[in-house]
C-alpha cells in the first residue's frame, strides 16, 4: 500500500498541487524555514503578504539575527503567536552564531534550535536538503488518520508516537520533497477539516474514514481545552499628539509587545483617573479571541490638556507619536484601535 499511495500522492501534486508559493522559488533553508513558522495554526492567504513584507525587511538569516527585537515584533505584528517571533529570532542568532550563517543540514541537527519541532526540522530537511524525513503537521495528522483509519487518541503521547512511526513506514524512497509537499498540499486543499472534498481526492478510493463516511471523526483528540473569559480596561492617554505606551513582560500573553496600559477593571480605571483634568471617553469594547481564551478588552480615551503641565504618574513606558506607535511591535486589536485615530 505505501508504495501505491505515494506513487499516487506525489502524481496529483505534480499535476494538482501548489507551485507557486514565494518559498518555493528556490530551497533556501532560510525561506522554508520562515514559511514553517508562519504557517504554524496559520492559514497560507493570511501567511502570503506577512511573508513577503518579512523578507523584504530581513533578506538573510543574518538580517534577522542583526535586527532588534522589536523590529521583529513589529514585522510580526497582526499575524498572532507572537512566540514564534521571538523563537525566530533566537534560532537566527544561534544559526549566525554558532553555525556561521548556515542552516545545518539533517533533522536532527536543526531540532535542536530554538522553536523548529520535529514536523518543522523534517520539512526544512526534506525540501532543502533531500533528506527521508517524515512531517506531521496538522494537515498531515488529518489526512493520514483519515486515511489508515487512525482512531488512537492523539491526546496521548505514545498514540501520536505510534502516528509518527506509520507516516516514517509510508516514506518513498525517492521523490520525499514531492511527496511531503503534496501531503501538506491535500490537507490544506482538499482533505479540509470540514466538508472534505473527497471526489476530488487522489486517495479516496483506499481512504478507510471516507468508506465508513466518516472523515470528519478523525483525527481524533479527545482532551478539550476549556475556555477562560478576561475582562480588562485599557488606557489610552494622549498628550502633545502623543501616547503613552507600556511593554508587555517577557513572558506571558503579547511578551515583548507594546500596548496601552492595562487595567484589571474598568472600575480601577476609573479610580486611577480620578481627578484627573478633562474627561475620557469609553470607547467601545474589543473582544478579541486567545487560544486558550476570549478577552474583553475596554478601552478608555483620555486626552491631556496642554495646559497642565503635570502628568500623571503612570506605569513605566514612553510616550510615542503615532508613526512611532506604528513601527513598533503592537498586538493586532491594540494596532487598530490607534489606526481609528489617523485614519
Amino acid at each position: 500500500m505505501a508504495h501505491e499511495f505515494a506513487d499516487r500522492l506525489i502524481a496529483w501534486q505534480a499535476r494538482h498541487g501548489r507551485h507557486d508559493l514565494p518559498w518555493q522559488r528556490d530551497a533556501d533553508p532560510y525561506r522554508v524555514w520562515l514559511s514553517e513558522v508562519m504557517l504554524q495554526q496559520t492559514q497560507v492567504g493570511t501567511v502570503l503578504d506577512y511573508y513577503l513584507r518579512f523578507v523584504a525587511r530581513f533578506p538573510t538569516v543574518q538580517a534577522l539575527a542583526a535586527a532588534p527585537l522589536d523590529d521583529v515584533l513589529a514585522s510580526w505584528s497582526g499575524l498572532g503567536y507572537y512566540s514564534r517571533a521571538r523563537h525566530l529570532h533566537r534560532c537566527a542568532q544561534q544559526v549566525v552564531g554558532v553555525h556561521g550563517g548556515v542552516f545545518p543540514g539533517s533533522s536532527a541537527a536543526l531540532a535542536t534550535l530554538p522553536g523548529i519541532g520535529r514536523s518543522t526540522a523534517a520539512a526544512i530537511a526534506a525540501f532543502c536538503f533531500g533528506e527521508r524525513a517524515a512531517i506531521l503537521d496538522g494537515n498531515v495528522k488529518r489526512v493520514l488518520t483519515r486515511l489508515l483509519g487512525f482512531d488512537g487518541d492523539l491526546a496521548l503521547a505514545a498514540e501520536e508516537q505510534r502516528l509518527w512511526a506509520t507516516a516514517e513506514a509510508l516514506l518513498p524512497a525517492r521523490d520525499v520533497d514531492v511527496y511531503t509537499q503534496g501531503l501538506m498540499d491535500l490537507g490544506a486543499t482538499v482533505c479540509l477539516a470540514r466538508k472534505p472534498n473527497c471526489p476530488r481526492c487522489p486517495l479516496a478510493g483506499e481512504c478507510v474514514a471516507r468508506q465508513a463516511g466518516t472523515p470528519e471523526r478523525y483525527p481524533v483528540r479527545t482532551r478539550k481545552l476549556k475556555r477562560g473569559q478576561r475582562d480588562n480596561a485599557l488606557l489610552w492617554l494622549e498628550h502633545g499628539g502623543r501616547w503613552w505606551l507600556v511593554q508587555r513582560p517577557p513572558r506571558g500573553v503579547w511578551a515583548g509587545l507594546w500596548t496601552l496600559p492595562e487595567y484589571a477593571s474598568r472600575d480601577e480605571l476609573a479610580d486611577a483617573t480620578a481627578g484627573w483634568p478633562g474627561r475620557g471617553t469609553w470607547l467601545p469594547e474589543i473582544r478579541h479571541a486567545l487560544t486558550h481564551f476570549d478577552w474583553t478588552l475596554r478601552p478608555l480615551a483620555w486626552r491631556w490638556p496642554l495646559r497642565s503641565r503635570t502628568l500623571p504618574e503612570l506605569p513605566p513606558g514612553r510616550w510615542a507619536t503615532p508613526d512611532e506607535a506604528q513601527a513598533l511591535g503592537l498586538p493586532a486589536p491594540v494596532r487598530r484601535l490607534l489606526q481609528t485615530a489617523v485614519s
